[in-house]
């Protein structure tokens, strides 16, 4: 069983492109969400919700907002990086079957939450933590999972009704999908390579090797 939990961790991916259209079984979106749901979180906070989209005129509102920030970042970019940015799919939220969007409450569990009074991060952690979970258990249900990251948080929380303070964390798209890509989509269009595990481990102090 090991060595299945590492194969679902290096198969994830970031996926914008290869979604069916097909729907989530409920039984596999209640697995997912129940992954999800078993995160760890700081003083067993739970801070996270999640809002299942289903609608298609909320997605295709979110989609015009996601366009319009494209052409936002596109236009800071000059020369090879916004040739190469122009090739880039950057969201499937018209493609994918449903969106998941996960939360963060920071007064969930307070006003004293254990482990959170000298890292106020602590609680936006647990609930990528949770973002995690559910990204892994929908890979090992063959399912695909895109993470969209162009939005405003303002205009997300009007278009579903969140309530002040609570913070939309992630807009996840998810579904069936033709395959997964053996490497990811960013390192295929030349925006950025992954870097060597031994760049990023340190030994007793910052720059110890």
């Amino acid at each position: 069983m090991t060595h299945e939990l590492y194969e679902v961790i290096h198969r994830r991916r970031d996926v914008r492109g290869e979604f069916t259209g097909e729907p989530v079984e409920p039984a596999v979106l209640e697995r997912i969400l129940t992954a999800a749901h078993a995160a760890p979180s700081v003083g067993l906070s739970q801070p996270w919700d999640f809002v299942v989209i289903r609608s298609p005129a909320v997605r295709e509102a979110f989609h015009q907002h996601v366009q319009t920030e494209r052409e936002t970042f596109a236009a800071s970019l000059s020369g090879a990086a916004a040739e190469r940015f122009a090739k880039i799919k950057i969201e499937g939220v018209r493609e994918s079957s449903l969106s998941i969007v996960v939360t963060y409450d920071a007064s969930r569990g307070g006003p004293a939450v254990l482990g959170r009074h000298a890292i106020a991060d602590a609680g936006l952690y647990s609930s990528c933590l949770a973002i995690q979970n559910l990204w892994l258990a929908a890979t090992a249900e063959g399912l695909g999972v895109g993470w969209v990251s162009f939005y405003r948080e303002e205009f997300l929380r009007d278009l579903l009704g969140i309530p002040a303070g609570i913070r939309p964390v992630a807009w996840l798209c998810a579904g069936p999908v033709t395959h997964l890509e053996t490497v990811p989509d960013l390192e295929r269009h030349g925006w950025r390579q992954r870097r060597p595990l031994h760049e990023a481990v340190h030994t007793d102090r910052w720059g110890g090797s």
